[in-house]
C-alpha cells in the first residue's frame, strides 16, 4: 500500500501547478481511474460471462421446469449444459472477485490515518475548502451543511446519488425488459448449484445497494469518499458501455434476461 501512496504523492506533485492545494484530490481521482482502466479486461470478462448466462437462461429455465422435483438431476443437467457451452453460472462473478483485493487496498489507502506506522500524508491536503482527512461530521460542525466544507460534501453526495439513481433505474428497466419470463430466467440461471436460486431474489435487491455508497461516504474521510465516487462512476459508465457493445464489441446484450448477476465493483 505504501507503494501506491508514493505513486499518488508523485502524481500530486506533478498536478500541483494546475490544481494547487487540491492537487492530491486530483491525483486520487486520476490514480483511481488508472487502476480501473488496468482492471478493465477483468470487467470485460465478467460481462462476457453475463452474456453467456443470458444466452443460456431460457434453456436453464426449461431444465428447471423439467426436473423441478429432482434437484440432483437438475443440478447435473445444468452443470452439463454449462460444460458443453464452455462457461459456468459464476462466469461473470469470478473476475469481480479477483478485483476485490485491489479495491480493498485502494480504499484502505485513502481512509487509513497511518501507513506503515507513519501518518498518511495523503489526508493532509484539501479538496477546495475541505481537508481530505476530514469527515462530513467535521464539516457540519465547521459552518454547517452550507458552509465552505459542507458545500464540498454536498457536491460529492449529489454526484454519488446521481450515479446510484442512474444505476438503479437502468437495472429496473433491464428487469422490465425481460418480462414476463424474467423471474423464471433469474431462478433458472441459479439452479445449477445448491442455494443459487436465492440469487434470483438478490438480483432485485442488489440495485438498491448502490445507494449504500452515500452512507459510506458520509462516515469515511473525504479522500475515501472521493475514491468511492470515482470508482462507482467509472463502474456505472463502463458497465453501461460494455453491455451496449456486448462486452467484446459484438451485438448488444439484453440485460435482465441473463438471470442473477454480480454487483458492480
Amino acid at each position: 500500500m505504501s507503494v501506491f501512496a508514493a505513486l499518488v504523492s508523485q502524481l500530486a506533485s506533478l498536478l500541483e501547478p494546475l490544481f494547487a492545494s487540491s492537487a492530491t484530490a486530483a491525483a486520487i481521482v486520476l490514480f483511481t481511474l488508472g487502476v480501473r482502466l488496468a482492471l478493465h479486461p477483468l470487467t470485460r470478462a465478467a460481462v462476457r460471462g453475463e452474456k453467456a448466462r443470458a444466452r443460456l437462461a431460457p434453456r436453464v429455465a426449461e431444465l428447471r421446469r423439467k426436473h423441478d422435483r429432482d434437484p440432483e438431476r437438475l443440478q447435473r443437467a445444468t452443470a452439463d449444459l454449462y460444460a458443453r457451452e464452455g462457461t459456468s453460472p459464476l462466469a461473470g462473478c469470478l473476475p469481480m472477485l479477483v478485483q476485490l483485493p485491489v479495491f480493498f487496498v485502494m480504499y484502505r489507502l485513502f481512509s487509513a490515518s497511518e501507513i506503515g506506522g507513519r501518518a498518511n500524508e495523503l489526508l493532509g491536503d484539501r479538496l477546495f475548502a475541505a481537508p481530505l482527512g476530514g469527515h462530513w461530521a467535521d464539516a457540519l460542525r465547521d459552518g454547517g451543511p452550507l458552509g465552505a466544507q459542507g458545500i464540498v460534501y454536498a457536491g460529492l453526495f449529489a454526484l454519488i446519488a446521481a450515479v446510484a439513481t442512474w444505476t438503479y433505474l437502468r437495472a429496473r428497466r433491464a428487469m422490465a425488459a425481460g418480462a414476463p419470463d424474467a423471474a423464471a430466467a433469474e431462478a433458472g440461471a441459479g439452479a445449477g448449484m445448491p442455494g443459487m436460486p436465492a440469487m434470483a431474489g438478490m438480483a432485485k435487491v442488489l440495485p438498491l445497494l448502490s445507494f449504500g455508497t452515500l452512507i459510506t461516504a458520509a462516515v469515511v474521510p473525504l479522500a475515501a469518499g472521493l475514491y468511492l465516487v470515482t470508482t462507482t462512476t467509472w463502474a456505472a459508465a463502463e458497465r453501461a458501455w460494455l453491455l451496449r457493445v456486448g462486452g467484446t464489441g459484438g451485438s448488444p446484450v439484453v440485460a435482465g434476461k441473463g438471470g442473477s448477476r454480480c454487483p458492480d465493483a
